[in-house]
């Protein structure tokens, strides 16, 4: 078996042109025509519309999942197709064996695999269109599947339980704003929306710039589109062409220029400003370091300040120097701010709940269940799972063993652990909780986890996979303990963006729209004013724009990868890509609804995997394996 998929040629850094993305022409709706200029082109190859961060993810047990009327439901629950209320664009994809890779042995994980968009992807949706769910989703209703949750309360129970083990109620300051902005009879435009525009007037520039004749005289159809927007969104759409244009320059090593258009563009961003010129002032700090480092001059890291109070809990980062903050190692004991972030931005229960939902319905048959979860933090999943367990009356549960694997302190996990002991003794669940901690990824053995020849095995990877691609050597090692653990199921939750090209251009253009997208969702999330939304931006959001647009080598952690690198990854080891089912797809399409961002959350599915994201623009993907 060790040598079945060799991993060690695995090929972290090769390109696989994406002909589908927002690098392609026609996603833009632009002059197919060739910019003759070098960086010009790279630009135009390289715009995509990808997705963002593991802000999402869930904050403390503490009345987590308190959204009212949403349970766990069997594939044959709804009678028909229309009685779901999911928008789905179900994309067709080429077979990976017919894409222009190569040999699998030379796959890097900053690939680009083709993407089909269709109609999601013209330039002025604002949501994903209504289409037919997959037909395999249809033959889901024929399956006599037991009735894993139906409880209308599922929540409600959920929350309670999780205030009488943390004695706390919910934050005052946990709420949800609606924010509608009409302009004319129109919304107004997205964060991501007005850098979409920016780098097709960028292009357009540049195109008109190198060209001879006429062709450059002929109106463009967004110079209209262009010419209707409000005052405030002109601006932001020159801000944003200038950023692009500063970004063009120092990947070209033209520094002296790439300084001038950045002090342009500081002068008029503010990180307490609106969603684009926060978004560009945080870009523009991680171009200068960029810019100083290339260049030889000093790099002063400006202190951690926030205007107003913040958590105590991140009280400490204000002496500290910013560049010793971690948000993994943060994100292991999390604080108020995921917390906030749990309860205001609506991915991380979506795919949550849909995971969890795919998890029970492998299990259903199982009396004994081990779990092994690569990335516990307050394990506020496992309290979910737990309530939809406790209700099952047809194969009774025996036991439920759970062991949280990482290289988190021993004492944090020993706090999840007794969390969730107390819980599952409060639901009369038989329930065992297990640590594996090692130093790296590659002291992980076989021998370290308790199994008993009668439990059925799963894995769980929330947002555990994407801290290793820069470890290559550990993700090995790690990929083979959990083949040869041979689980019956494998749920995986990852970002969806290409953060991982050696081309800094294609890196920044991916991390811009990744970012603005997800500045979109916290500004039509959480209030202004709010502290935990100052820590979100300043210190979460801030720390991946720097590490992606500024580090280089070894430095730069932040290394996402889309859905298709995972799928020929996972496919090394023999593992094969199950579908979602309707019932974890409506889990996913319920919780958003429950949202006051909830209508401007949209899916795609990609193969058998589901993209959540903002607008249109995909965040994370929810994918289940299984090992042949």
């Amino acid at each position: 078996m060790e040598d079945l998929y060799p991993f060690s040629e695995f090929n972290f850094e090769a390109v696989v042109d994406d002909r589908y993305s927002s690098s392609n022409n026609d996603f833009w709706n632009t002059s197919t025509d060739p910019l003759d200029h070098h960086h010009h082109n790279e630009v135009l190859q390289n715009v995509k519309i990808s997705q963002a961060e593991d802000w999402e993810d869930s904050g403390g047990l503490d009345s987590l999942c308190s959204i009212n009327k949403i349970g766990f439901f069997p594939v044959h629950y709804y009678s028909s197709q229309e009685d779901c209320l999911l928008s789905f664009s179900n994309q067709h994809k080429e077979p990976l064996s017919n894409l222009d890779y190569g040999s699998l042995d030379n796959l890097r994980f900053d690939m680009v695999v083709s993407s089909p968009l269709g109609d999601a992807a013209k330039f002025d949706d604002q949501i994903v269109p209504k289409a037919d769910l997959p037909r395999s989703y249809k033959n889901d209703q024929n399956q006599n599947f037991p009735l894993l949750l139906a409880s209308p309360d599922l929540l409600n129970n959920h929350g309670n339980g999780l205030k009488c083990l943390y004695g706390e109620t919910e934050p005052d300051d946990v709420h949800q704003v609606q924010r509608i902005d009409d302009l004319r009879g129109r919304k107004k435009l997205s964060t991501e929306e007005v850098m979409r525009i920016a780098a097709t007037m960028f292009i357009r520039s540049s195109h008109s710039n190198q060209s001879e004749g006429l062709d450059s005289l002929i109106p463009h159809p967004h110079d209209c589109y262009y010419s209707n927007l409000s005052e405030e969104e002109k601006e932001n759409v020159k801000l944003a062409e200038s950023l692009l244009a500063c970004a063009e320059k120092v990947g070209s090593g033209q520094f002296q220029r790439a300084a001038n258009l950045l002090d342009h563009c500081e002068s008029q961003s503010s990180k307490i400003g609106n969603a684009v010129k926060r978004v560009v002032s945080y870009f523009c700090e991680a171009l200068r370091e960029r810019i100083n480092r290339e260049t030889g001059r000093p790099n002063c890291i400006p202190p951690f300040s926030l205007v107003g109070e913040i958590p105590r809990h991140y009280h400490k980062y204000r002496e500290k120097e910013f560049s010793l903050f971690d948000p993994d190692k943060s994100m292991q004991n999390p604080g108020p701010t995921m917390l906030a972030c749990h309860f205001q931005l609506p991915f991380g229960q979506v795919t949550q709940f849909a995971g969890i939902q795919a998890m029970l319905e492998k299990l259903r048959n199982s009396k004994k269940i081990h779990i092994i979860d690569l990335e516990i933090r307050e394990g506020s999943q496992w309290t979910i799972l737990m309530q939809a367990l406790a209700l099952r009356r047809e194969c009774p549960l025996e036991l439920l063993k759970i062991t949280a694997v990482g290289t988190a302190p021993k004492d944090t996990l020993e706090e999840t652990g007794k969390r969730l002991t107390n819980f599952a003794e409060s639901l009369n669940i038989s329930f065992s909780f297990n640590i594996v901690t090692v130093s790296n990824m590659n002291e992980l053995k076989e021998e370290l986890f308790e199994r008993d020849d009668e439990e059925t095995i799963s894995v769980y990877a929330r947002f555990a996979l994407r801290p290793l691609i820069a470890y290559s050597d550990q993700l090995e090692a790690m990929m083979k303990v959990i083949r040869n653990l041979n689980p019956t199921v494998m749920v995986v939750t990852e970002v969806e963006a290409n953060h991982n090209s050696k081309s800094f251009v294609k890196r920044f253009t991916e991390a811009l729209f990744y970012y603005s997208a997800f500045f979109d969702c916290v500004e039509e999330s959480m209030e202004g004013d709010d502290p935990n939304r100052r820590v979100l931006e300043s210190l979460y959001l801030r720390f991946g724009i720097r590490d992606i647009v500024a580090a280089e080598g070894e430095k730069r952690k932040m290394r996402n990868v889309k859905i298709e690198v995972w799928r020929a990854f996972f496919g090394r080891f023999g593992m094969v890509e199950e579908e979602l089912s309707l019932s974890s797809l409506y889990q996913a399409e319920l919780v958003a609804k429950k949202f006051s961002g909830g209508n401007s959350c949209t899916f795609h599915m990609d193969g058998s995997s589901l993209l959540t994201g903002w607008k249109g623009t995909p965040l994370s993907s929810l994918s289940v394996w299984k090992f042949l």
